[in-house]
Formats: C-alpha cells, sequence, structure tokens
C-alpha cells in the first residue's frame, strides 16, 4: 500500500502540473476573441515595433513557442501565430517579453542565455564520460569509477536542472512585468484579464514540471550509480 501511494503521488508531482498546463492552455485556445483585431503573430509584431525593435523577426516555428536570442526571433506556433484566441494573443505577448528583457540587457536573461549555451556542451561532456567511463577507469586506474559516471550525470542532468531553476523567474519575469501589464494597457478586456493571468502562470508551471522531471531523473541515476 505504502508503494501505490509513493507510485500516486510522483506521478502527481512529475506529470500534474503538465496536464494542467495543457488544460488551461487549451481551454482559452477554442474560440476566437472577436473583439480583438489581429492573431497572435500581428500582436507580436505590433508590440516589438513599439518598443523600437524592429529587427527582431516573427517566424513559425514547429517546436514550441519561444524567443530566440541568438538570432533574435520571436518563434510562435502555426495556432498562435494564426490565431485570435486568448492563448495565442497572451502567448504572443509573453515571447516578446523576453525580447524585451533582452534588449534591456537584463542581467538574469543574460546569465540563462549563457548557461543554456554552457549546457548544450555540459551534455556532450557528460556523454561522453558516460560511455568512455570504463576505459577512463583503467587508464586512470580510479578507485572508484563511479565518481566518472556520477560527473558524467550532472553534467548531463543536473546542469539542466540549474538552467531551468534560473529559467524561472526569467519567466515569471516576461510574463507578469512585461506581458501582462502590456495586455492590460488597452489590448484586453478587464473581463479578460483573470484568464490571461492563468494562462501566464500555467506557462510558467511548464518550467516548474520539467525541473521536477530532470530532478526525478537525476536522482534515479543516483540510485543506480550507488548500487
Amino acid at each position: 500500500m505504502t508503494w501505490v501511494l509513493l507510485v500516486i503521488v510522483l506521478f502527481a508531482l512529475l506529470y500534474g502540473p503538465q496536464l494542467w498546463v495543457q488544460r488551461v492552455l487549451a481551454r482559452y485556445h477554442r474560440e476566437p476573441e472577436q473583439n480583438f483585431p489581429g492573431t497572435g503573430g500581428e500582436l507580436a509584431r505590433h508590440l516589438l515595433d513599439r518598443f523600437g525593435l524592429q529587427e527582431v523577426k516573427v517566424e513559425p516555428t514547429d517546436i514550441g513557442d519561444h524567443y530566440d536570442p541568438l538570432s533574435r526571433t520571436v518563434r510562435l506556433t502555426q495556432d498562435k501565430l494564426e490565431g485570435r484566441t486568448l492563448t495565442a494573443i497572451t502567448v504572443a505577448a509573453h515571447e516578446c517579453g523576453h525580447a524585451l528583457q533582452h534588449a534591456a540587457g537584463e542581467p538574469l536573461f543574460s546569465w540563462r542565455t549563457r548557461l543554456a549555451r554552457l549546457a548544450v556542451s555540459a551534455e556532450r561532456l557528460g556523454s561522453f564520460l558516460l560511455f568512455a567511463a570504463p576505459v577512463l577507469m583503467l587508464l586512470t586506474r580510479m578507485p572508484h569509477p563511479g565518481l566518472i559516471s556520477a560527473l558524467g550525470a550532472f553534467l548531463m542532468m543536473g546542469f539542466g536542472i540549474l538552467v531551468q531553476l534560473v529559467t524561472l523567474p526569467v519567466e515569471l519575469d516576461a510574463s507578469f512585468r512585461k506581458a501582462l501589464p502590456l495586455l492590460a494597457s488597452g489590448y484586453l478586456e478587464k473581463e479578460q484579464m483573470p484568464a490571461a493571468r492563468r494562462i501566464l502562470r500555467a506557462a510558467a508551471w511548464t518550467y516548474v514540471a520539467a525541473a521536477l522531471a530532470s530532478l526525478f531523473n537525476f536522482w534515479r541515476w543516483l540510485a543506480v550509480l550507488r548500487r
């Protein structure tokens, strides 16, 4: 019985936030907002131009809504780019919030960008260490070869957790200090604001859920290495 309860708790922690986020985003992504004059993509272009960011592009993507600081591009999935739903409008404003963070040179956004770049190299090095651990053990004659594997696991997973922890306050800032005040300044009606706030909160929780999943996977790696 104890194990059953533990499995239920783990399932709720790992998958509960993801299911809730999907439900919130889908709820406000069904009916177009009749009183909104443009699509999510058009709003993104308007907001970027309004703040003098004409060099930032708006493009479609198949890999999820995001802002790319390297190419300075706001990317929206096709349904958000062409949609007039509350979810499309709110998500577009959120991604423009990241462009505003970048343009202002906000320290936390800069740190998150640097860490994300380092995470790619760290993941490659971690993969190499995991596969090369037996060979390195023979060459270095380490008494505890598990240390190499543990280091590889940390570089692959632990570094990703660190990036996600730094990402969360960046996402909250883009949502509640950038997008929400913008939407409240005349783009949405007063009665639409509570729903927009729920959408932005759900968007932030995607990173909480990802961090929890990564933390659980990292813990499983450590448990295996201790055996």
